[in-house]
């Protein structure tokens, strides 16, 4: 009514209310009502933004290829990007004019600038291997580039999704990579069955070296058990030498023993006699008669026997004597 209009924006747009050529309001998020007649509204979205892009360039054999990727970015100052681009929307928060695309262009331009000196000193086939150093160059010209400093945005990342060459080259690439791939695998053969050879030589060369480690170690075990059988033979000698010489030592000891013996007996035999002959020294000049006597026995036999010796002796003076059984039975009861 009357022009007065209402007009809102999210917290993702910087917003700058302009009437008669200055500012009157400024931030994010605003809502208000406005004069349209003597009003002017710009918008700066100001979260961040991916922007797909494709280029393409000749690298140093002259042949072209294409870049594809992808850039990340948002907007850091939305004034100086305003004194720039035109975001003026209307009443219904439209963009009256498409200067987003400007600046994308610009971005875009920028980073085929910092990418075109790398790509025409390479080759095709380093080219489409450098992804990463594409990457590189592109991130590092975009932020010290001069144009994207003065619409005031920053740049967050860039990414290379894919380096390719056209058909045509990229069919010629195939197939002498697939020679190349082919020549490859026949020389990987090639060096599989030297190699198998090789291995083989080795555990033959092996088995032979066991074979004469085994004949080696076989014949220390042959050396060890006769130097076994000869220490076994010595020390049976040595045993057998020192029992011989243990039974000559307990001979010897027994003939010594005997001796001494032998000797002890003699000894005592000597003493016993010594004895018995000074016992029955007193009695060597007595008579028999006389000891018969003395030793008091009264047996009738032993009387007998005394008197038959009497009679023997005096046989010469006797001329006849009987003696008959009676008497010798009567005599002995």
């Amino acid at each position: 009514m009357f022009g007065i209009k209402h007009i809102k924006f999210d917290s993702m747009n910087y917003v700058l209310h302009y009437v008669n050529g200055k500012i009157k309001k400024e931030g994010r998020g605003l809502s208000f009502f406005y004069f349209s007649p003597h009003s002017s509204i710009i918008s700066i979205p100001l979260g961040s933004n991916d922007l797909p892009f494709i280029f393409q360039d000749s690298t140093k054999d002259y042949q072209t290829i294409s870049i594809q990727g992808q850039i990340s970015y948002k907007v850091e100052e939305p004034k100086k990007l305003a004194d720039v681009l035109d975001f003026t929307v209307n009443e219904r928060g439209e963009y009256k004019k498409s200067d987003i695309e400007k600046l994308h262009q610009r971005i875009i331009n920028e980073a085929q600038t910092a990418t075109s000196s790398y790509i025409r000193d390479i080759t095709l086939k380093d080219s489409i291997r450098s992804a990463k150093e594409i990457e590189s160059k592109i991130l590092e010209g975009l932020q010290k580039s001069q144009a994207i400093t003065m619409v005031g945005i920053q740049i967050l990342g860039a990414n290379i999704l894919a380096v390719k060459a056209t058909p045509e080259m990229s069919k010629a690439l195939e197939t002498t990579t697939r020679e190349r791939l082919q020549q490859d695998a026949d020389e990987a053969i090639y060096e599989r069955r030297n190699f198998a050879v090789e291995q083989e030589r080795k555990i033959r060369e092996s088995e032979l070296n066991t074979e004469i480690a085994v004949e080696e170690k076989q014949k220390q075990i042959a050396q060890k058990v006769m130097e076994r059988d000869v220490q076994e033979a010595e020390n049976s000698k040595k045993l057998r030498e020192m029992k011989i010489e243990a039974d000559i030592a307990i001979e010897n000891q027994r003939k010594a023993l005997i001796t001494q013996k032998t000797a002890n007996d003699k000894k005592e035999a000597d003493t016993k006699g010594y004895v018995l002959e000074k016992t029955l020294e007193p009695y060597k000049s007595m008579d028999w008669k006389l000891l018969t006597a003395l030793t008091g026995t009264n047996d009738p036999r032993s009387n007998i026997s005394l008197a038959f010796r009497e009679l023997a002796q005096n046989a010469d003076k006797i001329g006849t004597l009987n003696i008959t059984p009676d008497l010798l039975d009567s005599v002995l009861k």
